[in-house]
């Protein structure tokens, strides 16, 4: 069974910075292009980053780019998201999948910005 768990949000001030982790199992983790979303208070789900099996970036939202990093670890069938200079938009519950999209998420982490 697929399943994904993310960790590593915080409460952060604004212009601060998190790594989020997310460990995947349940699936051949270098196989597949896998991306980062968010759902933001009262919000639907959006897409943010997705990074290819080749390790290449996929940019799905302009608000983040430049501000966001996307990598993985195949060894470890982690994918993290560097995020620096966070805003108080960015505050969301973050979630990772795969492509295509898992139907079932993980739980995600919480991330706030808030001075």
């Amino acid at each position: 069974q697929v399943q994904f768990v993310e960790f590593g949000g915080a409460v952060v001030q604004p212009g601060g910075s998190l790594r989020l982790s997310c460990v995947v199992s349940g699936l051949t983790f270098s196989e597949y292009v896998l991306n980062w979303s968010r759902q933001p208070p009262g919000k639907e789900r959006e897409l943010l980053i997705g990074i290819t099996t080749g390790g290449d970036t996929i940019n799905y939202k302009t608000s983040v780019k430049g501000r966001f990093a996307i990598s993985r670890d195949n060894a470890k069938s982690t994918v993290y998201l560097q995020m620096n200079n966070l805003k108080p938009e960015d505050t969301g519950l973050y979630f990772c999948n795969r492509v295509p999209r898992f139907p079932a998420w993980g739980r995600g982490t919480q991330v706030t910005v808030s001075s």
